[in-house]
Parts: C-alpha cells; structure tokens; sequence
C-alpha cells in the first residue's frame, strides 16, 4: 500500500487540499498521512488543526515551528525554518512516507523539500510555475519545484515554465485549479445560512478583505496597512469582513491594524482567524468584491464571476482574469480601486468572464497520478534542455 503524506500549514493551503486528501483517504490501495505545522498549531492563529480533525482526518504527526513569544521579524521567520528542518526530520523517519504532497510556496515548504530531498522522498509539488514577484515566495516557490518529481500546475503557460526550469514534460500535468474544482463541488451555504453563521449581515456593499504581509516590497507591512485602513475609514458605506493574515514576517503589524479597525467600526466591520473553506466559499459567494492581495482574489473569485481589487505587488506577474483591478498600496490609489471595482461598468464586467484556472477533473486527475505513478526512479532527475 503506496503512503501518501499530506503535509499543511495554513487553512488556505488545508482548504485547497482537503478533498484530494479525502479521496487517498477512501482509496483500498493508499494510505493517508498528515503533518500539520506552522499556522495550525497557533492559538495566535486559531489553532486550525482542529479543523482537520472535525473533518474526520487523523493528523499522523505535528512539527510546531511558531514561537508565540517571538518578535515578528526576519530572524525570527529563520528559526522557524530551523526548528521545521528538524521537525521534519523525525516526522519522515517515523512516518516512512513514498510520496510527499505538498500545495504552494510558503517558507515552511522550503523546509519541507529540503528535509525530503535527503530523505530521498519523491515530493508531488501543486502549483509550480506561478509569479508572485512581490514576495519571497517567488523564489521559494521555483527552488521546491526543482526539490520536487511530480508537478502539477493550475494553467498551461505555468506547465511550460516548470519545463523551462528543467523538469521532464511527462512529469508536469496542467491539471487546472484545485481550489476552483472546489467551488463547483461543494454545497456552498446560503445567504441567510452564511449570515446567521459568522453572525454578520453582507448586503451590496460589503467586501471580503485578506491582506498578507509583501515581504520583497519597498515599504513595511504597516506602511501598507496604514494606507489600506485609511481608505476604509473614508469609505464609510462599506461593511467589511476580514479574514487574517498568514504567518510571514510583518504580519502582526497588519492583525494589530485589523483589530483596531473592527473595534472602532463594529457595526460594519468583523474580523476572522479562519473562516475554515465552506464558510470562506460561502462568504465570498455573497459579496460585492474581494480586496486585498490573497492569491485566492486571482485563481478563486472570479469564478464567482464578482470583481478582486488586487493591491500591491505580492501577486505580480500572476495570471488574471479581466476580473482582477491591480492598485498600488498608497490610500489614493486604494480610494481608486474601490470605486472602479465596486462600480456597475466593472461588475458587469467581472459577470461576464471566464476563469483561466478552471478545468475539468482536477482533484480526480492529480490523485490518478499520485496513487499510481512510478516511484522506482524519480530520486535521480535529468534536467531537461529546451531546445532553442
């Protein structure tokens, strides 16, 4: 029996991979493993392991990284990835896992790969390829795709640069969108359903906010959030609910800014550690526009055919829908994107749009290949040349 380990450490990343990890759980010929660390293991972030367990998994193993007492900074981001290396280690020498399924670009998954690389364990890698130049995730990203053996991207044009990157054709799969693929299959809650759940009204001008830190960008994270809320002060009509940052250095300053807002705004504004993926879906179902700099405002929301104000420089270089309006972070500029994005003209628009992400048999696709592929010689990689 091929033991397939999921390996999660944030909600977003848990939410996308949940059914997959459902279908080797139900497969005869496959044994699920999970390790959860990172965000998930956090009361500061809602301890969301929980939410894997009242799903009915069972976590195998736990690799805790976060200091809760720590400053938020840059030295302290490197000893979590120190303590994950390790963590790592004797997850994979108790677990014995054949294949490794890993979702992303977070810095935690750097330490992920590096551990599974001398453990010589095939690492199956969703969704290389992508460009986020505003953040270090960029560049996390491309090193665990040449870490990884299998690949499986969300678009064609990211297929070819995972194969640019020196990876053999027939080991990368444009299999579309997991997180897409979700909002299809799942029985999304209702309006009246969603409201009485987070206990919270959306009419026509309520938004759903995350803002990440931008960790490659020219100002702070507070410098960003700062302008970010005093546009939101101005705009008075708005309800917001906000969903928290992740873990990247700078994002205490953006979860204290937060939290300041809704408690001088709590008749219009309510704040959320993690939605869990239903009640995201169902929210982002329900409202005006998405705003902030999630990549989920890319890949996710404009199959609900609703506009994304994408601020800033984080997901810079990521393919968008027509759907998407890109802004700067400085106040004006946000002032601007919110009144073009919760416009009629671009509403209108954004109704009318196709998803780049969606294809068909996504999650269906990625476990035919995991559960049966070859093994036997994948350690040993040649790096393909492109022929120019």
């Amino acid at each position: 029996m091929r033991k397939i380990c999921f390996i999660t450490g944030t909600r977003a990343e848990y939410g996308l991979l949940s059914r997959l990890m459902k279908m080797v759980q139900d497969d005869a010929s496959t044994q699920l493993q999970i390790i959860a660390t990172n965000m998930h293991l956090s009361p500061k972030f809602g301890n969301t392991y929980q939410e894997i367990e009242n799903d009915g998994f069972t976590i195998d193993y736990k690799v805790p990284i976060i200091d809760e007492n720590a400053p938020d900074n840059a030295f302290t981001t490197v000893l979590s990835l120190s303590r994950a290396l390790t963590g790592f280690a004797k997850a994979y020498e108790a677990l014995q896992p054949d294949l490794i399924v890993i979702l992303g670009d977070r810095y935690e998954m750097l330490a992920v790969a590096s551990a599974a690389l001398i453990f010589r364990i095939p690492i199956a890698h969703l969704y290389g390829g992508e460009i986020t130049e505003g953040a270090y995730d960029d560049a996390i990203r491309h090193s665990v795709t040449k870490m990884s053996h299998l690949h499986f991207t969300s678009c064609e044009e990211y297929r070819h640069r995972v194969i640019q990157l020196g990876e053999q054709p027939d080991h990368v799969f444009n299999v579309g969108s997991i997180g897409v693929e979700n909002i299809k299959m799942l029985p999304l809650m209702s309006k009246d359903e969603i409201e009485k759940e987070i206990g919270f009204a959306i009419d026509d001008h309520t938004i759903l906010v995350t803002y990440h830190p931008v960790t490659l960008g020219n100002r702070t994270a507070k410098e960003d959030i700062d302008d970010f809320i005093a546009a939101l002060d101005e705009k008075k009509n708005l309800r917001i609910i906000f969903t928290m940052p992740n873990s990247d250095t700078g994002g205490q300053a953006i979860v204290e800014a937060i939290n300041t807002f809704v408690a001088k705004n709590p008749s219009r504004a309510k704040a959320f550690k993690s939605l869990g993926v239903l009640r995201y879906l169902s929210v982002m179902q329900q409202v005006a526009a998405v705003v902030g700099n999630s990549s989920s405002g890319l890949v996710e929301v404009p199959s609900f055919k609703i506009p994304t104000l994408n601020i800033g420089d984080r997901q810079k270089g990521r393919m968008a829908a027509n759907s998407v309006f890109s802004c700067e972070t400085d106040k004006q500029s946000v002032l601007k994107g919110l009144g073009i994005v919760l416009s009629e003209e671009f509403k209108q628009k954004a109704a009318a749009i196709h998803n780049p992400y969606d294809k068909e048999g996504t999650a269906q696709t990625i476990f035919n290949v995991i559960s049966n592929y070859p093994l036997d010689n994948l350690n040993q990689k040649h790096f393909y040349d492109i022929q120019l």
